[in-house]
């Protein structure tokens, strides 16, 4: 039987169809680029930690190098598995899942992340004990289990710009006065609305999803949580941390060099306040990014600055500035629905 069931499934994939799952709880949504080893123990611990949870789990691949493809079919028939014929980025791959999920909620999730104590379960459960809040997020640790602090932010402000721009909240690392975004004195361990719950463990229903449209496909990767946030708030939800949904997170283990991710991170948050502020205010807060750029891009010159490992970092982002201070272009790209290969395991 499982034989037939298998060649039932190749004939299915020849074909270009694909199977929609019974409706779930939860669908798990996972976009990944060469990340065979870190997919590989996430969707593991995905596995074994659902609980009582009806879960479905798609995952994207934008067109990895590595074996990541040969993985997810050898070792996780049951994961619905979307091979795209180029990078798509976060957003796009993010938005694709999407549109196969067939569940209450979605659950976006990093491949570089280990599920805890039947997080998502306990991620699920929050949240629908408190409807209304439209966007839900967990708390992430490191490997040691010491706290990793990028679950949520705040949303970025005018002040926030400008301790950036004068080099305050590198300086003042983790100060709630002059590094307000990271609200590091507080240690996700409270149930707290925040401003942005961030793309590596967030939990959405699907209709509120559906509602905001998903995700900006501009933002090629990095931001497009923060653009969600914003309009989700002024749709009237309110973004907030459950403390008992706790995750590993290898952050930047999944990521591009430190220079590229930078350049993204940047056109990414200009792209972001081209969007989200405005008159003299966006204008001023562009400024602002380019001066803290600027001031970093200096100290590394000259060989002072916090943190030396970043120098060749900042000095590419400062040349470059004339591409990212413009943002993406307004126009959104094409959803291309058939620039993908459906392959159900």
């Amino acid at each position: 039987m499982a034989y037939l069931l298998g060649q039932s499934s190749r004939v299915r994939s020849a074909l270009g169809l694909h199977l929609i799952s019974p409706h779930a709880d939860v669908a798990v949504l996972i976009v990944s680029y060469n990340t065979e080893h870190l997919l590989g123990e996430c969707l593991q611990t995905l596995h074994e930690q659902r609980g009582s949870l009806r879960q479905q789990v798609i995952v994207v691949d934008n067109r990895s190098s590595d074996r990541s493809v040969d993985m997810i079919r050898s070792r996780f028939a049951e994961v619905e598995l979307i091979e795209a014929k180029q990078n798509l980025g976060f957003a796009r791959g993010m938005n694709l899942a999407a549109r196969r999920a067939n569940a209450e909620f979605l659950l976006l999730l990093n491949p570089d992340t280990v599920v805890l104590d039947h997080a998502i379960e306990r991620l699920v459960k929050f949240a629908r004990s408190r409807p209304g809040h439209g966007l839900y997020g967990g708390r992430t640790v490191q490997r040691d289990g010491a706290l990793e602090l990028s679950s949520c932010w705040a949303l970025p402000t005018i002040w926030s710009m400008t301790c950036f721009a004068l080099g305050l909240s590198t300086v003042f690392r983790h100060s709630p006065w002059f590094d307000p975004e990271s609200m590091a004195d507080w240690h996700r361990d409270t149930v707290r609305e925040v401003g942005i719950v961030t793309g590596c463990l967030l939990l959405v229903p699907r209709d509120v999803w559906q509602k905001l449209g998903g995700f900006d496909e501009r933002y090629f990767m990095y931001g497009e949580d923060a653009d969600l946030a914003f309009r989700a708030r002024r749709a009237g939800f309110r973004p907030i941390i459950c403390p008992e949904a706790c995750i590993v997170h290898d952050v930047g283990k999944a990521s591009a060099t430190r220079a590229d991710k930078l350049l993204l991170l940047f056109k990414g948050k200009a792209t972001l306040v081209r969007d989200h502020f405005d008159g003299w205010r966006r204008q001023l807060v562009l400024l602002e990014l380019l001066a803290g750029v600027g001031l970093r891009a200096l100290l590394a010159r000259i060989g002072l600055g916090p943190d030396r490992s970043e120098a060749k970092g900042w000095m590419k982002v400062w040349t470059e500035r004339h591409d990212w201070i413009k943002g993406y272009p307004d126009k959104q790209p094409s959803r291309e629905h058939d620039n993908s290969k459906i392959e159900v395991g």
